[in-house]
This record gives C-alpha cells, structure tokens and sequence, in this order.
C-alpha cells in the first residue's frame, strides 16, 4: 500500500476546514459529497501526489442507514487531524492481508468520481483508528492531480498508541514510507509540514 491522504475530521465541515487553514495557513478547495455515507468535504493538494481533506456529516441529508466512514458518527470534540488513507491497486487481495476490522469494499462516488474504499462494519479501522483506510482508485485517477499546488510538503506523520510496536511491526509488512514513524504512548496522531512559511503542525 501507499501513503495516499490525510483526514481531518469534525462535527461540522467548516470547523474542519477552518482547522486546517489556521494550521497552515492556506485556503482549502470546494470537494463534494457523498451519498454512501452523507459527508461532505474540502481538499488541500500536498506535494509528491498527497492531498489533505476535511471531512464531516452532511447537515443537509439524512444519517445513512450504515455506520460513516472515519468513525465520524462518535467523533467528539473539536476539529482535529483524525485519520488517513493508503492507497492499493487490488482491494480485494489487499484485503485478505490486512488485520481483522480493515473492513470490506464499497463502492463510493463524489461527483463523476468513483472509487472503492475498504469500510469496516462500524466505521472503524484497528488500532483505535491509527490503521490507515485503504482506497483503490480507478486506474490514472487521482483528486490530488486536480487540486491548486500548494507548496506544502508532508515531513513527518507519528502515530502514537499504547500498543505501538505491534502497529509499527504490522503496518511495516506493508507500508514502505520514511515518513511514518510509530510511537508507544497514549493516543495520538501528529502531522509535521513543511510550507512557504516554515515548518506548522496538525
């Protein structure tokens, strides 16, 4: 798998968007909608073909009949970097290597965009959520291709959980990324950038 995207979620979209924008301080693009699981969202373009996205449930539908993506139905609290994604180019022989609760393939679109995305039963991922969700895109398909460039580049992403050597060992069967560094502590997930202004922190 590959790093694909970060996620930052919220209650509410604009507290994620406005989130993000303080953090770094640059504007995010309109995205869209989502009817599987009623969210909507904006994007950020990063370099190396890595884009960040706000997230929350849509106020102007109704809660779908299934548990939302990013376990976003229990999210509590303020705005906050919440999850991320990895891409793969076979979902389902992904799948069958990846530890239990990664989920099952759905179908999702966003406009003319599809994709499948790998969704767990209760909108979880393992790892308390610090395992990344894994998407397929269609073949040369890509949301980070059609976003502004920003000059922002990921430079370090930490996931800290109690049982970090078990996630570090897990996650490296799979993911190559000297990026991503796992800690032992309490949880947590921190993003480090750099940006035309210095180095800022999600």
């Amino acid at each position: 798998m590959q790093f694909d995207h970060l996620v930052v979620g919220a209650t509410a979209l604009d507290e994620a968007q406005a989130h993000v924008e303080d953090a770094l301080g640059v504007r995010m693009q309109p995205g869209g909608a989502h009817g599987v699981f009623q969210t909507h969202n904006a994007l950020l373009g990063l370099e190396e073909g890595l884009y960040l996205e706000a997230i929350a449930p849509n106020p102007a539908v109704t809660a779908p009949p299934r548990p939302r993506w990013y376990d976003l139905d229990r999210f509590e609290g303020p705005a906050r970097l919440s999850n991320w994604a990895c891409a793969v180019k076979d979902m389902q022989s992904a799948l069958e290597q990846m530890p239990d609760g990664v989920g099952a393939p759905v179908d999702v679109s966003r406009s003319a965009l599809t994709w499948k995305m790998a969704v767990s039963g209760d909108g979880t991922t393992p790892y308390d959520n610090l395992w990344p969700a894994l998407i397929e895109w269609p073949e040369g398909v890509h949301p980070a291709r059609q976003l502004e460039p920003t000059g922002i580049r990921l430079k370090r992403f930490t996931l800290v959980h109690p049982d970090g050597d078990a996630l570090a060992h897990a996650l490296g069967v799979h993911l190559t990324d000297d990026r991503v560094t796992v800690e032992v502590g309490a949880l947590d997930m921190q993003a480090e950038f750099d940006t035309p202004d210095g180095v800022r922190v999600l």
